[in-house]
């Protein structure tokens, strides 16, 4: 198909909607759901959580615990360099895209953080051996990899909370997390922690499954936003578009509102029956609903508004949803929803106590709601 199917941006937004299980909810498992939004971010434990229970049908936020402890999701680097839920059987593919760009190897990498490609060879080897077979807290694996000949200088890099040197460790296959030890995070080798892990698959492969997943939960898209939620840009664009091209006609360019974007050939005719939906959702900080398409989206985050969703240090804000479009922000303050809406909107009020109730079922505790303007 070549722009045969011409659609609307509302229906897109209710077509994700349905794709995410946020219209109707489902009654998949935590691990289902992180496979089907194509990973989940993770660097708030509790958010990840209330991600996957607000899309169940009967929700639980021990879900995503639960399926940790089974090893059938695993919490790793990922995306963007942010730590991720994804499928124990399936997370080779994510991280094998994220290391084919190299970016360790680049000079401004190298300059920023100290470290040269031969020292993360050797990091890598060295980590791989340390983690073989054990779980060890970020003191034990750094005391372990200092005592290496030649790795005794990479002290302050090991200890910094950003992890930085850590993440290309993940995104080869040598690292991901372990179960919390107390306050301390643990880590663990892949392959000898997780059932169902397939190592890291060549970049051309990983493509074949991670971009069909993210266009059956995210399409339409362009390779250029694909790439934005995969790594920020760093992907060379030659092979991008190589990924893409790969895909034959197992992806379709469909027209949204005069735009070309991609989508799975056999979700197109799915899209066009679409009808736009006009109800309300409430959805916790850093979900994939908005961290797909990217905040930069002004037909799904106003621009006027986007400092609101998008705040410092990265914080992505939960947002209440309208017609699958962001009309607002809140917080939870004890008991207390309280909801900040944009200029002109005005929410549904039996629908806003309905998700107002499902939220506190979801945290396990009744909760009340206070609306605002801002």
């Amino acid at each position: 198909m070549n722009g045969d199917v011409r659609v609307t941006h509302e229906q897109v937004l209710a077509w994700r909607l349905r794709r995410q299980g946020l219209v109707p909810r489902t009654d998949a498992s935590a691990e289902e759901i992180v496979g089907r939004l194509a990973g989940v971010q993770a660097q708030v434990a509790s958010a990840a959580e209330l991600a996957v229970a607000v899309r169940q049908e009967k929700p639980s936020v021990a879900g995503v615990r639960e399926a940790l402890e089974a090893r059938s999701l695993v919490r790793t680097w990922a995306m963007r360099g942010t730590l991720h839920l994804l499928p124990a059987g399936g997370a080779g593919a994510y991280l094998s895209l994220l290391g084919a760009a190299r970016t360790w190897e680049k000079g401004a990498w190298q300059r920023a953080f100290g470290v040269s490609p031969r020292q993360m060879a050797a990091l890598g080897e060295a980590v791989e051996e340390i983690l073989d077979g054990q779980v060890l807290t970020r003191r034990e694996l750094t005391e372990a990899v200092l005592a290496r000949p030649g790795l005794a200088g990479l002290g302050e890099q090991l200890a910094s909370g950003w992890s930085t040197v850590l993440k290309p460790l993940a995104w080869t296959g040598r690292l991901c997390q372990g179960p919390a030890r107390g306050q301390h995070v643990t880590f663990a080798s892949p392959r000898s922690w997780l059932p169902g892990w397939r190592g890291i698959p060549a970049p051309e492969e990983a493509a074949e499954a991670v971009i069909p997943a993210y266009l059956r939960a995210h399409g339409p898209a362009t390779p250029e936003v694909f790439d934005a939620w995969l790594l920020r840009g760093a992907t060379r664009k030659a092979v991008l578009r190589g990924w893409f091209e790969a895909l034959g006609d197992r992806v379709a360019e469909v027209e949204v509102d005069g735009r070309r974007a991609y989508l799975m050939s056999d979700d197109a005719d799915g899209l066009a029956r679409t009808e736009p939906h006009h109800g309300l959702r409430l959805l916790p900080a850093f979900d994939q609903y908005v961290l797909a398409p990217g905040t930069s989206d002004a037909r799904l985050v106003p621009p006027a508004h986007r400092s609101k969703v998008s705040r410092a240090a990265g914080w992505i804000s939960p947002v209440v949803l309208l017609g699958g479009r962001v009309v607002g922000t809140w917080s939870l303050t004890g008991p207390t929803v309280e909801l900040t809406t944009f200029e002109g909107s005005t929410l549904p009020g039996a629908e806003l106590e309905e998700e107002v109730a499902r939220l506190g079922a979801c945290l396990g505790q009744e909760l009340e709601v206070v609306v605002g303007g801002g």
